[in-house]
Formats: structure tokens, C-alpha cells, sequence
């Protein structure tokens, strides 16, 4: 297998931990989030190339703040230190952290004074992105005061020959202009080889599968029509072929088309081996009159389970299976506790839990990919850009789109609605801008209208197209307005039963991307 060079991500509770680890593999570099109760025992045990320490919401004075694992900057390991991680960095290091009561927020003016490591080449006058209150007001000795803002005399500062760096700012926010530039620098000056390219990533993914499942072993995984549990099974099935079996459940709740892909485009690349199971007529009876939103989702996740293990003992009905395949991605496992412990079973748009009497051991080939990389892999496996590029899409599916109770009826007006709306954004190039765009129908609403020389009576439908790198913070996309124009005209013309087009402008936080 390649050997990765590894940067740990020192989380002291920032909101860009993760945003931090990802800027460090657009890099090429592998990273990892580690929490900041971790002892430098265990840290050096991984055999980081570099240390990287994130921002976080304490003051370095508040009792309980955290602090650096002892003997952290004693390693002789590279060390980057963001934010509150400087303002750490400068503390136990002899400078000095003051609370002047002003603080910076969003876009400021930085003035670079010397360019040293982290600013080589880079504009003497550059915007970064600012969020402190606490300052530091001197280096500690020997140190190197690169850059300084109107109200932050140090606002970086370099030991090159320690190897200890820091910036106030926030570099791997898009708004710091040259913020990428600057990080580089900084695993350039650790050594850090950029070897973690997809090529590799895929081929030490394939080589592990086979070692974890052996010879002889047999898999299953739980096909959703989704990105990752798609690039999963494509791994596992290149690495053990026919002894990996996908089943398919089709509860009537997915997208127009997308059935169809799974069960033709997908078998067409990979090969696999897929057992459909067409389940509509069992998931609609089961939703028949449900309006709550938690009822439903938990209907469709007990139905999914039930279904899943009907099939699951007829695989075994031919021998032995005993390996599931997962499609868990790094940040599940991050929000999870680091992965620490058990496994958790992700909900229901995988596999949505287990039996009891029927036990797995856990293949995930995505645990250490982040959505973006998951998306490359499934393109350097052959996978097509229509299903690899695909929106995100909820487990319970377009039965959580519905406001109110789920109906053949509205899942076909729906479905046309948001086939619609995914073929003009897809038309107007609009695809690797928007994150995803739920279409809502309204359906216990009736919005008054004319078409033709009548009155109509029909459903309103919401678009919430919104961007997002992870999902976890979300702003609503500006979509051109002629884009929009074409995708009310065309949903208000073809799909009869709806005669209003609404757009939701609501940013996650305070809104859901989901409305229920």
C-alpha cells in the first residue's frame, strides 16, 4: 500500500475543523481531525508529517479554556497554529495574549510586514477572514512578526527554524483571498509529500477491501441510488467481484429516472451483482394517511429494515455472509466521536440498522473520504457523471418533500416537478454550483390561479436551491433569474396540478435544507 504522509487537525472545537483538513488534502496531503484531550503519545503515534491546530470558540483566559497537549511543541513536529490555535501557540510559548476589547469579525485588511514562509510571493496587502476577540500583542521570543491588521499588532508570526507557524486570520475560509497559498506553504516547509491523489486512493481502498474480506469471504451492501453507497459497492465489487451481492429496494419514494439508472448504468460499469426489489405498493400502504414528518420518516426507515432483511436471509440462504458494506463517510465518523468505539450504522438511506440474529463485520471504504473525494473516486472507478454528480438525496426520499400525506398521485406530481427543475439547472451548467435543490410540493395547500380563461385550484411547489461544501452550514443559491423564469413556466405548463412556483431564500442556519 502507499505510504501517506499525515497532517492531524488539532480540534479545539472550531466550527472549520473538518473545513481545515479538507483545505489540507485539495493539497494532496492525507489529514486527520484528532480531538485536543488527545496525548502527544498518541499523536505521535500516528506519525504526523506535520500538526496543524484549529480555531475555537474559547478565550485562552476562560477557565476550562483548552489548552495544547503537553510537550506538543517540544515534537519537533511542523506545527501551524489558526486562530485560537495561535493564540495557544503564543501563550505557552512566552508571548502574550491580551484582551484589548476590540475584536475582528469577517473581511479584514492584512498587512504582510515580512513575507518568510507562509507569504512568500504572496501581495504585501491581502483581505483574510477574522473572527477573535482575544489578541495577541507579542511574540514569543525569537519569533518572526509577519503580518499585522489595523487592531492586531501580530497578526502572524514564524519560528522557521522550530518549525512553528501562525496565523490570526482564518486561512482555509474561502473569503481569505490567498489563504490556500498560505497553507501550502506552510506543508511545503513540512516536508509534506502531495501523494494523496485519487489513483492512489482508489487502488490502496481496493487492496484493503480484499485483505479485510480474504479469498473466500461474500459481501452485501444496500444500493440507495446514491453517490456513496454506489462508490462503496464499485470499490468492494472491483475488489472481490461476484462475491459481493447489492440489493436494491425500490419504495416507490425516489426521483424520476433514478431506478432505472441504478438498475441499468450502474450494473453496465461496475458489473454487479444487484437483487431489485420492488417494495412501492408495501411503502405506500404503510404511509397511506401519516402527515407527521417524524412518523414518516419512521415508517419508511422500518419498512427499508424489514425489507433489506428479508433479502438478506435469502442471499444467505446460498452460504455464508460476513461483511456489510457501508457507506460512511470521514465526517460521520468525526461527528461520531472520531471513530472511536463501535462503529455506528449510518440511518436508513444506507442500510438503516440491523437484525439482531444477523451480525456483519463492517466494510467501509469511504471512512476516511470527504464528499468531494468520494464524488473523484466514483469518477477514476468508471462510475457515470449523471449518478456521480448526482444532488444529495434524503434516505426516506421524496416522502419527506411532501407536506402532508404521501399519495401515488403526489409522488407523481412531484416527481415531474423536480424532474423539471434538475434538467434546467443541469441545462444552464448550474450542477456543480448547487449543492442541491429539494423540490417541495405543498400538498394540503391549494393556491388560487388562471390558466386559460379559468380559475384553478392547485398546489403550490417550493424550490430551495442552496450551496454548500458539507452540508453542515448551507445559503440559498442565486439562481439566474431566466433559469428560474424557465423552471416555473415549464413546471406550471406540464405538471396541471400546480399553478404556483415559490423560491426559498432561507440560509441553513436558521433553516433545514430539508423542510421536514
Amino acid at each position: 500500500m502507499s505510504e501517506f504522509d499525515t497532517v492531524l487537525v488539532v480540534d479545539f472545537g472550531a466550527q472549520y475543523a473538518q473545513l481545515i483538513a479538507r483545505r489540507v488534502r485539495e493539497c494532496h496531503v492525507y489529514s486527520e481531525v484528532v480531538p485536543s484531550t488527545m496525548p502527544v503519545e498518541e499523536m505521535m503515534a500516528k506519525k504526523p508529517k506535520a500538526i496543524i491546530l484549529s480555531g475555537g470558540p474559547s478565550s485562552v483566559y476562560a477557565e476550562g479554556a483548552p489548552a495544547a497537549p503537553a510537550g506538543l511543541f517540544e515534537t519537533g513536529v511542523p506545527t501551524f497554529g489558526i486562530c485560537y490555535g495561535f493564540q495557544v501557540m503564543a501563550q505557552e510559548l512566552g508571548g502574550k495574549v491580551a484582551r484589548t476589547g476590540t475584536a475582528e469579525y469577517g473581511g479584514t485588511h492584512l498587512d504582510v510586514k515580512e513575507e518568510g514562509v507562509l507569504f512568500a510571493g504572496l501581495p504585501a496587502a491581502q483581505s483574510v477572514w477574522m473572527s477573535h476577540g482575544d489578541t495577541v500583542s507579542a511574540a514569543p521570543e525569537g519569533f518572526t512578526v509577519t503580518a499585522a491588521t489595523a487592531q492586531t499588532p501580530v497578526a502572524a508570526f514564524e519560528h522557521p527554524e522550530l518549525g512553528l507557524y501562525g496565523v490570526q486570520f482564518h486561512p482555509e475560509v474561502l473569503h481569505s483571498e490567498h489563504g490556500q497559498a498560505v497553507l501550502k506553504h506552510f506543508l511545503d516547509a513540512a516536508g509534506c509529500r502531495p501523494s494523496w491523489t485519487m489513483v492512489n486512493i482508489v487502488e490502496d481502498a481496493v487492496e484493503a477491501i480484499r485483505a479485510q474480506i480474504g479469498p473466500e469471504g461474500r459481501a452485501i451492501c444496500g444500493l440507495s441510488g446514491g453517490v456513496d453507497s454506489a462508490v462503496a459497492a464499485a470499490m468492494v465489487q472491483r475488489a472481490i467481484g461476484d462475491r459481493l451481492t447489492c440489493v436494491f429496494v425500490d419504495h416507490g419514494l425516489l426521483r424520476k429516472g433514478e431506478a432505472e439508472q441504478v438498475e441499468r448504468d450502474f450494473v453496465a460499469v461496475t458489473g454487479v451483482k444487484l437483487r431489485v426489489v420492488d417494495a412501492q405498493e408495501r411503502f405506500l400502504k404503510a404511509l397511506d394517511g401519516v402527515t407527521d414528518p417524524e412518523e414518516k420518516r419512521k415508517i419508511i426507515g422500518r419498512e427499508f429494515i424489514r425489507v433489506f432483511e428479508d433479502e438478506q436471509r435469502a442471499i444467505l440462504a446460498d452460504g455464508p455472509v460476513d461483511f456489510l458494506v457501508q457507506g460512511t463517510l470521514y465526517p460521520d465518523v468525526v461527528e461520531s466521536g472520531g471513530g472511536t468505539g463501535t462503529a455506528n450504522i449510518k440511518s436508513h438511506h444506507n442500510v438503516g440498522g440491523l437484525p439482531d440474529d444477523l451480525r456483519f463485520s463492517l466494510v467501509e471504504p469511504l471512512r476516511a473520504l470527504f464528499k468531494d473525494e468520494v464524488r473523484r473516486a466514483g469518477e477514476q472507478l468508471g462510475l457515470p457523471a449523471a449518478m456521480v454528480w448526482r444532488q444529495p438525496f434524503p434516505g426516506p426520499g421524496l416522502g419527506i418533500r411532501i407536506i402532508g400525506a404521501v399519495s401515488r398521485e403526489r409522488l407523481e406530481i412531484l416527481r415531474e416537478a423536480d424532474a423539471i427543475a434538475r434538467e434546467e439547472l443541469s441545462r444552464a451548467g448550474l450542477d456543480r454550483d448547487i449543492w442541491q435543490c429539494p423540490v417541495v410540493l405543498l400538498a394540503d395547500v391549494r393556491s388560487v390561479g388562471v390558466q386559460g380563461d379559468g380559475r384553478t385550484y392547485g398546489h403550490p411547489v417550493v424550490l430551495r436551491p442552496v450551496s454548500s461544501e458539507d452540508a453542515m452550514t448551507a445559503d440559498w443559491s442565486r439562481v439566474p433569474y431566466d433559469v428560474l423564469a424557465r423552471v416555473s413556466t415549464r413546471i406550471t405548463n406540464e405538471v396541471r396540478e400546480v399553478n404556483r412556483v415559490v423560491l426559498d431564500v432561507t440560509s441553513k442556519p436558521p433553516g433545514t435544507i430539508e423542510w421536514e
